[in-house]
């Protein structure tokens, strides 16, 4: 919910004087309830903390603390079902709440749909590592012991990727600590996607959970390609990221039936791979639809995220190819 007040009235100020619509996730029923008082304190609490540091970012702060009644109108603001006109930005607060709660990866995910056509991505990924070998670490944590942390000088980790359709460049924005201000570029990178077009040699990023994604499909595909790699289960929308980053080369979901998959758990994701050099679609080859409301309609049985068309294409023919043997 604060990640939400948070973004609503950045927008609404900085967008002055234009309607603003926002799909995001949360409403603000749960935080009206007198139950809820405690936890709409620290709402409020934590807005006005994150707002008050605006001015890092070249953005405006708030003229005077904001009352609980304008925090509950910037999360009711929130109350847009897009569709194919007008403009519409897509906010999903914290994507990959378990990963959250588990000190694992997350994201802040914001995308932005102009007319039903994806136009701007932007990922803020707090527990991004820099070092790849490390994406898996915390996961691996909650597994098994480790027998040896990664030391604290290469466990560097957080990050904002962030692309603009249509200008072959996707970008990679080290987070502001301290002092700093942000001054673009402040070390900012270009991203691009891996070169690998081999299937066998790729790695695969696939949801943590198994009630997010048939797992058995995959790693039967994965078999049929000769595939190489242990697969890389990485929580949120940062499995978008790792494509995007070259760290990873195929991002595959196929969710179990009667799940429909909710534009704000991709928009942002999709922009930056493509713009990094990758190729989103569905497992038909066609481009995912942002245009008809809250959800991927349409939808070819999953999603299929690689790091070029060449890989892309070996991928689609494999789950062709392997689709009449899975138990989907």
């Amino acid at each position: 919910w604060s990640v939400q007040a948070t973004v609503s009235w950045l927008l609404s100020e900085f967008l002055e004087g234009r309607s603003v619509s926002i799909v995001a996730e949360e409403d603000v029923q749960t935080l009206s309830k007198p139950e809820a008082s405690s936890l709409l304190s620290a709402v409020v609490n934590t807005v006005n903390e994150c707002l008050a540091e605006a001015l890092k970012y070249g953005l405006q702060c708030p003229k005077k603390v904001l009352g609980t009644s304008q925090i509950l109108e910037a999360i009711s603001r929130c109350n847009s079902t897009g569709g194919p006109t007008g403009r519409h930005w897509v906010l999903d607060p914290v994507d990959g709440t378990l990963g959250f709660v588990r000190g694992d990866q997350y994201a802040v995910a914001l995308g932005l749909i102009e007319d039903g056509k994806l136009v701007l991505g932007v990922l803020g990924c707090p527990n991004y590592p820099m070092k790849k070998e490390l994406l898996n670490y915390n996961h691996q944590c909650n597994q098994i012991k480790p027998t040896s942390p990664p030391s604290s000088d290469i466990w560097q980790k957080g990050c904002v990727m962030y692309a603009r359709r249509g200008t072959g460049q996707a970008w990679m924005q080290p987070l502001i600590h301290g002092d700093t201000k942000f001054e673009w570029p402040n070390s900012a990178t270009l991203l691009q996607a891996s070169p690998v077009d081999d299937p066998s040699q790729a790695t695969f990023c696939e949801p943590v959970e198994k009630a997010n994604s048939n797992h058995l499909f995959t790693e039967g595909l994965a078999s049929s390609i000769g595939l190489k790699n242990r697969p890389m289960r990485v929580h949120s929308m940062v499995k978008y990221a790792a494509i995007a980053r070259g760290d990873a080369e195929v991002y595959i979901k196929f969710a179990r039936s009667g799940y429909k998959e909710k534009i704000w758990d991709h928009a942002a994701g999709v922009v930056i791979v493509e713009e990094a050099g990758g190729v989103v679609t569905d497992a038909g080859g066609r481009p995912l639809d942002f245009s008809r409301g809250l959800y991927l309609e349409g939808l070819d049985r999953g999603i299929v995220a690689c790091s070029g068309p060449i890989l892309h294409d070996k991928i689609i023919g494999a789950v062709y190819a392997s689709w009449d043997s899975s138990n989907l």
